[in-house]
Order: C-alpha cells, then structure tokens, then sequence
C-alpha cells in the first residue's frame, strides 16, 4: 500500500527530443498537479514556467540527437520538486542578462522557484528545482 502512495507522489515521463516535447512536458505537469489537489495552487504558474525552461534547454542543449529527456515530478505535501534529466555533456548556468543575447531560462528559474540545482547521472545531468508550498 505504502509503494502505491509512494507512486502517485512521483510522476514520470520519457520525452523525444523535439520541440513539440515542451508543451507535451507542460501540460504533464498541469496534470500531475492537479492529480495532486495544487490544481489551483497560486504558484502553480511558476511550476510550470519552469518546466518549459528546463525541457527546452534539454531540448535545445542537453539532449544528444537520438535520444530523449525524462520529466520527474514529485510531491510530499510540503513540496514540489521539478527534474529534468538528459544525457548531455555540461553544466547549465544561469546567463548574465546584462550582457547575454539569449539564455535566460535558468535565470527565470533562478527567481521563481525557491532553489534549483543539477545533479550528476551517468550519463549526464539532473536539473532540478523546488517549489515550497
């Protein structure tokens, strides 16, 4: 019973790397929250902000061709965390706004959720961010 409960508090799915990935992995996500009661959670919006940013960099940067990113989101009752994971070289940094042409997701990601990060895998990386409810 445990595992059941355990399972419907992280949502995953497998994307291909295309751009029609991005929408797909955000209405996932509007899903998943609703699965969840935060269908009308204020920061909401924020959520799924971020997970357009951080599958489109997956898209565009992390994700070699042939291959495919994963959406993980989980859910504990007191927060929400965002992952995304692909097999592409580098490490994601926020751009300077200042000076950089484009590149700006990580800095979007930066100020609406309340920490980010990345994480290794082999191969690859994580990003991830967290949303306190």
């Amino acid at each position: 019973m445990n595992e059941q409960i355990e399972l419907l508090r992280q949502r995953d799915q497998f994307y291909a790397r295309a751009r029609r990935s991005v929408p797909a992995a955000r209405t996932f996500a509007a899903r998943s929250l609703s699965c969840w009661g935060l269908a009308g959670w204020e920061r909401g919006a924020d959520l799924l902000l971020c997970v357009s940013e951080l599958a489109t960099n997956a898209v565009v940067h992390g994700v070699p061709p042939g291959r495919g990113f994963l959406l993980r989101l989980s859910y504990d009752g007191a927060l929400v965390r965002v992952e995304v994971h692909d097999s592409g070289t580098g490490v994601p940094a926020v751009a300077d706004a200042a000076t950089d042409e484009g590149g700006r997701g990580l800095l979007l990601v930066s100020v609406v959720a309340d920490k980010w990060g990345v994480g290794e895998r082999a191969p690859g990386k994580a990003v991830w961010c967290e949303f306190a409810l």
